[in-house]
């Protein structure tokens, strides 16, 4: 034991960040899980999802119910891939090796990795948007900078490179206070929605603008689609928070309880509010900073763009770093740290240009997640039928670590996995260049999910080293 012990520790694969989580960190109860849930769901890209409902035409009711029944479909992937994080104590750049091959694994894990440094420049681009804000809210003057926008970004974004270098334990104290935070700034806008447009009927009254049932539903795919595919980054690092669950149970009922009313009720007031700048300005306004620019209160509007600042800092080291940390650390274990790792998210983040994904809401919805839900549809179903299906949830968790070990598949790499990414990414993707299918992307989460997952189950089925691993 000893020595397998050593020859893991020494291999290639390891590092203390990827390693199995021992039963001394094991501690995460259900309130925990609940809590990480209630913190990553209140913040301004809840907001603003629920918003560009409202902007693209549906009314109040479609809009909340778009995102109550997207986010109960992605827990269902949600709570499958927990399911190893809390049986072996492993991350998500880990499992994967189990059905890509210990190299392959990186493919997956980049293709996360760059969608979360794609939501940590989103977010950054929203940190620098409010400062800018606050500047024009201090000196008016600042509005006619045309390189304002610009600088703030670059400030706000130096301000997360910092605590990723000083490490995450620095805003430690934000997190427990995060989600009032934002959750007060719901409320504030809440209520100066309700007394600018005259109470709850106005706001209640602005109708859809679909006039025909295939008009709303030409609008509904797109939408559900971007619902699915706004946690479905989470959906596949999910393992990297419960390998530090006591039990399954405990990890199961926090975020079944969590995700879904939260993301719902925080939606709610963004729909609705948005909903009032119908009534008000005659247009919808799906950007809360923007609409906080309009408040005539400069005490108010410096408040809640404060209070936006730290609950973002908080929201995007928590939700956007963790994850893609682990993943360029798993690209070279023993040369790429977890803090490394940090920091190649934060200058990815610039490179992806978040100000062009948050141009609209057509942009955001139907291009950034509809776009990214292609590819990682396909790596969910993957991984789903691997470990349920094929194993039958049996993993040989050294091997996992190990070169030429039961992962190796071909020098690495399964190929049978790559394959069934590329085919169930491609069916997806080609709804763009095919007007005729434009339903395979507009559906690409469920699409790319479905081909991926049966052409996996297909090609392994007489895999020798899937069968000797499910015994």
């Amino acid at each position: 034991m000893t020595e397998l012990r050593s020859r893991i520790e020494s291999s290639p694969l390891y590092n203390e960040d990827l390693a199995p989580a021992s039963a001394e960190r094991r501690h995460w109860g259900t309130y925990n899980f609940a809590a990480l849930w209630i913190s990553m769901s209140v913040n301004i890209l809840t907001y603003m999802l629920a918003a560009s409902l409202i902007q693209g035409g549906m009314n109040w009711r479609q809009a909340i119910a778009t995102i109550f029944i997207g986010n109960v479909i992605v827990l269902a992937p949600m709570l499958l891939n927990s399911h190893p994080g809390a049986k072996y104590g492993i991350p998500f750049p880990v499992l994967a090796r189990a059905s890509f091959g210990v190299l392959g694994a990186n493919i997956a894990a980049v293709l996360r990795a760059l969608v979360a440094c794609g939501w940590f420049g989103i977010q950054a681009w929203i940190g620098g948007e409010a400062i800018s804000t606050l500047l024009a809210t201090l000196a008016p003057g600042w509005k006619n900078f045309a390189y304002g926008p610009a600088i703030c970004f670059f400030v706000f974004w130096l301000i997360n490179l910092a605590v990723v270098l000083k490490g995450i334990e620095y805003v430690r104290v934000l997190q427990g206070i995060s989600a009032p935070i934002l959750l007060g700034v719901g409320l504030l806008l809440l209520g100066w929605a309700y007394r600018s447009a005259g109470g709850f009927g106005p706001m209640f009254s602005v109708p859809s603008r679909f006039a025909t049932l295939p008009e709303f539903l030409k609008f509904l795919v797109p939408a559900l689609n971007g619902t699915v595919g706004f946690w479905a980054t989470v959906s596949l690092n999910i393992p990297d928070f419960t390998r530090f669950a006591r039990n399954q149970r405990e990890q199961m009922i926090g975020q079944a309880l969590a995700l879904p009313t939260t993301m719902t009720l925080y939606a709610f007031v963004g729909i609705v509010v948005t909903s009032a700048t119908v009534v008000i300005y005659g247009t919808a306004i799906w950007d809360p900073v923007q609409l906080l620019s309009r408040f005539h209160s400069p005490v108010a509007v410096v408040i809640s763009l404060i209070a936006i600042l730290l609950a973002t800092l908080n929201v995007n080291i928590g939700a956007n770093v963790v994850s893609p940390a682990n993943d360029f650390s798993n690209l070279w274990p023993r040369g790429i740290s977890f803090r490394t790792g940090g920091v190649i998210t934060c200058f990815m983040g610039i490179a992806l240009m978040p100000w062009k994904l948050l141009a609209n809401y057509s942009t955001f919805v139907l291009g950034w997640l509809g776009g990214y839900a292609a590819f990682l549809g396909p790596v969910a179903g993957i991984m789903i039928c691997d470990y349920f299906v094929i194993r039958r949830r049996v993993l040989l968790v050294n091997d996992l670590y190990l070169r030429n070990g039961t992962y190796e598949y071909s020098r690495g790499f399964n190929w049978r996995a790559v394959i069934a990414l590329a085919l169930g990414a491609g069916t997806a993707l080609a709804g763009l260049a095919i007007p005729s299918v434009r339903v395979l992307y507009d559906y690409s989460w469920f699409v790319g999910f479905a081909v991926s997952f049966i052409a996996y189950y297909a090609m392994m089925r007489g895999s020798r080293t899937a069968l000797t691993t499910a015994i």
